[in-house]
């Protein structure tokens, strides 16, 4: 093998290695695998399925340790010191203080009551970002034992029950919850969890003609053009999602971050 074929080998021996690296998840996350997501809602011309490139997730949501580092890290983002322009009143209200979460915002627990512009600027600080909602759907569309918790019973039983529970206080730690099908835990059953594109449920009368949106995620008019009628959990989330601006901090609301695979 003459010089030029030893480094052209090489070459391509160390792009390859370097894209495995790529793909391995850091410490914290893991990899959600390419694959499918069926939009709850869909126009007639609209595809039932759409295909979510694989990404990486974080095993559990952002805790009040956490998100202490950031402020610590970031004076602005503190609780006096951020204008209402950025959260509504309460922002982290369930901290004692600015760099002390105290005893109703135990270390170990999920961060709430953080608005989406401080989700999205903790996610940054980090290196990461706010999920996708296909992305965030897509992983939580696995259950326990399987990649299709729809159609899991014992997965779906529990996402129903959590509904219908009140949110303890203070919450409990985050990750202590059984992970799922793909590693991932407390997607459901402990917090709802902002995702960076929340506000494409939100559809005023003269958007809804642009060709452009996302319709996937529209709520009016009820169950018209839903999948599946029975998939209340999606219902709820989608829902959920609808009712929110990016400003407003809600006792169980917290988030978790992704990473892009180069």
């Amino acid at each position: 093998m003459n010089v030029h074929l030893r480094r052209f080998a090489l070459s391509a021996a160390l792009a390859f290695f370097a894209s495995v690296a790529a793909a391995q998840p850091e410490a914290g996350m893991v990899l959600i695998p390419t694959g499918p997501y069926a939009p709850l809602l869909v126009g007639k011309d609209d595809p039932t399925t759409v295909t979510v490139p694989a990404f990486c997730l974080d095993v559990r949501p952002v805790t009040n340790a956490d998100f202490l580092a950031f402020v610590r890290a970031n004076p602005k983002w503190r609780r006096s010191q951020l204008g209402p322009l950025f959260a509504d009143p309460g922002y982290l209200g369930d901290w004692a203080g600015d760099l002390d979460p105290g005893a109703r915002a135990p270390l170990a627990s999920p961060v709430v009551r953080v608005s989406w512009f401080a989700a999205r600027a903790f996610a940054a600080w980090s290196g990461k970002r706010l999920p996708a909602t296909a992305e965030w759907e897509r992983a939580a569309s696995a259950g326990f034992t399987t990649t299709d918790g729809e159609h899991e019973p014992a997965y779906r039983d529990f996402v129903l029950d959590w509904f219908g529970t009140k949110s303890p206080s203070p919450l409990p730690a985050a990750g202590a919850g059984r992970p799922n099908f793909f590693g991932v835990h407390d997607l459901a059953g402990l917090v709802w969890e902002w995702v960076g594109d929340f506000n494409t449920a939100l559809v005023s009368g003269d958007s809804r003609g642009d060709s452009g949106i996302d319709r996937q995620f529209f709520c009016s008019a009820g169950s018209v053009g839903a999948r599946d009628t029975a998939n209340y959990p999606a219902f709820m989330r989608a829902g959920f999602r609808s009712s929110l601006r990016a400003s407003y901090v809600v006792p169980n609301l917290g988030f978790r971050c992704a990473k892009s695979i180069p």
